[in-house]
């Protein structure tokens, strides 16, 4: 008899669409464990700013990610859902979420080589068992087999919102005019790189939760993941 396949979510979305929310609390309803790819590349991006390693060395940073530099455990009971560590020391929200790496995060994970170093890890965790993935490129490269996948969107006047609020919880205030510019940027850069560029999966579905709680997209997403068992 075949052992069924652990079962693998993909959500992806542009910054700030709710999909870390969601993946997570996705996540604890399924009883599985959680992943925000995002957070690996901006634990590489601080990295980088801390050995004052450029943002355009695409070997460089590929050197910074080798030999476990960039780690991740997954670990529910984890302040964000996994705990992420560099160069051996854990990071947390506010390092991760800093200003300084939110300049120079996209032109981190731009590089051919980083995501290559990236995506081999994060298959090789989706590896070991059921797990809820996000990030902008799990559908479309890193998973895609996925037994689910979601691309998840809103307007910037809501994704501003969004993030505005998730900085402050991390202990980071910035203006939402800046976060406006931030994000529009980042879109730009994500959609526009040459490697795994920002996308929807052929095969994904679309949600926009401009109007929608966190609690209704897990909700929608949920009955996709029960109708996905069904069908196998």
């Amino acid at each position: 008899m075949t052992e069924a396949r652990p079962l693998h979510v993909a959500i992806d979305g542009p910054a700030a669409s709710g999909k870390t929310t969601v993946a997570r609390r996705l996540a604890q309803r399924l009883g599985v464990l959680y992943l925000d790819t995002g957070a690996m590349y901006r634990a590489l991006a601080y990295l980088a700013l801390e050995t004052q390693t450029d943002a355009d060395n695409a070997l460089a940073l590929r050197r910074l990610c080798e030999g476990g530099t960039i780690r991740v455990e997954l670990d529910a009971r984890a302040p964000i859902g996994f705990r992420v560590f560099a160069a051996g020391a854990e990071l947390d929200e506010s390092q991760l979420q800093s200003n300084a790496v939110n300049a120079v995060v996209s032109t981190v994970a731009a590089h051919a080589a980083v995501r290559e170093a990236m995506v081999e890890q994060q298959r090789a965790i989706a590896a070991r068992g059921a797990v809820v993935m996000a990030g902008r490129d799990i559908g479309t490269v890193v998973l895609p087999d996925a037994a689910v996948k979601v691309f998840l969107t809103a307007s910037v006047e809501a994704r501003v919102a969004r993030r505005r609020e998730q900085l402050a919880l991390a202990g980071v205030d910035v203006a939402s005019h800046s976060l406006k510019e931030e994000i529009e940027e980042r879109d730009r850069l994500d959609r526009t790189r040459p490697i795994a560029p920002l996308a929807p999966a052929a095969d994904s579905h679309v949600i926009d939760s401009s109007a929608l709680s966190a609690d209704e997209v897990v909700a929608a997403i949920a009955a996709l993941v029960d109708g996905a068992r069904t069908a196998t």
